[in-house]
């Protein structure tokens, strides 16, 4: 894997969900698992953000939070879809107000499954995300 120029930042965003899939997200920033060692930042702006980690299915109430966060990150962009939720709609999927997994709404780069997704999963797609946002990051420039 070759290294991007600036440390690249994520956002992550929880669409519904029972939250297991967030407590992992933030165990991923802790000493124990430090994704930070792969230079990633974490930020609470889209504008800032290279890479959109998503948990929770999208539903009516949220499909349009998703695609203005999806819409304000600048490009070339990743997004990562967190827990079966996310991916699917998971256990969430036949209830009246959800559309299904975060691919209903934006385009999704990584699929990251489990209920909940284990921090070394998570911290997996991010490293995958990470490569091909060099991938797009080097078509841009040639």
């Amino acid at each position: 894997m070759n290294y991007i120029q600036k440390s690249p930042w994520i956002l992550h965003y929880d669409g519904s969900s029972c939250n297991g899939c967030d407590i992992e997200v933030l165990a991923c920033l802790t000493p124990i698992y430090d994704v930070e060692r792969f230079g990633i930042i974490n930020t609470g702006n889209p504008k800032h953000a290279d890479i959109l980690l998503i948990t929770g299915a999208v539903n009516e109430q949220n499909i349009n939070v998703v695609k203005q966060l999806y819409d304000q990150m600048p490009n070339p962009k990743m997004v990562v879809a967190i827990g079966i939720c996310a991916c699917s709609g998971g256990i969430f999927s036949e209830c009246y107000n959800v559309i299904g997994g975060v691919d209903k709404a934006i385009p999704v780069d990584v699929y990251v499954p489990g209920c909940a997704a284990r921090p070394e999963s998570i911290i997996s797609g991010v490293v995958k995300a990470l490569g091909l946002l060099e991938e797009k990051i080097a078509k841009k420039a040639s």
